[in-house]
């Protein structure tokens, strides 16, 4: 796939929704295309030097067994939940909420893999992904949000610019994308209880998709 953006239209925010029961031959094919595109974005995302749980050599077809082994498996069985932006047909950017947490723990869900693609950054994709797992958490009932990050990285300044505090940084935490040099991450976490701004597209209440405007 040629990987391309178009600076003129609009971005789509919505859940990703593979479902499941009743599927037919159509279906099948738009979550094999969707498989596809959320792999191209991770590997893109770690051969940018991202630390999100792997490095390179990293190839397409290892980013796509992830998905398709450990994320699909997750969001059908209701244990996580996550957000695609799309450009036109295309996904160019993704987070995930895990919700699988221990009995006493049930308030809470851990944000994981805020991933955009970078030939589509700089369009606000990220932050509007951010605000959609809130509200998702909130439709949850989950009321404290919980990450790590790499220390002085980008995604540390738009958590913190989304309200995101610093619990602390553990030094030599994990293998960064492009070295084997041992990286420091930044430990965060967000109340959400009256945090959550409802337009952000697609919820369970309302099933609409959101856009994020031109900037």
């Amino acid at each position: 796939m040629k990987n391309s953006t178009n600076a003129e239209s609009r971005i789509q925010v919505e859940e990703w929704r593979p479902d499941d029961s009743l599927i037919d031959a159509t279906q099948a094919a738009a979550i094999d295309a969707d498989l596809d595109m959320l792999a191209e974005v991770l590997q893109a995302v770690v051969h940018g030097g991202a630390s999100v749980s792997f490095f390179t050599p990293f190839s397409i077809d290892e980013a796509r067994a992830f998905w398709g082994e450990k994320v699909l498996p997750g969001v059908r069985a209701g244990t996580r939940r996550v957000v695609v932006a799309r450009d036109g047909d295309r996904i160019v950017g993704t987070v995930q909420v895990q919700l699988e947490m221990p009995p006493n723990q049930q308030h809470r869900a851990d944000v994981a893999k805020l991933l955009v693609h970078p030939d589509a950054r700089r369009r606000g994709i990220a932050k509007a992904l951010m605000t959609a797992l809130e509200e998702i958490a909130i439709s949850e009932g989950r009321t404290l949000l919980t990450l790590d990050t790499v220390t002085g990285s980008g995604a540390e300044s738009l958590y913190r610019e989304l309200g995101y505090i610093t619990v602390g940084i553990v030094p030599r935490y994990a293998r960064g994308a492009l070295t084997t040099d041992l990286e420091s991450t930044t430990i965060m976490y967000k109340e959400l209880i009256g945090t959550v701004s409802r337009d952000w597209g697609q919820s369970p209440a309302n099933g609409k998709r959101g856009t994020v405007p031109k900037e």
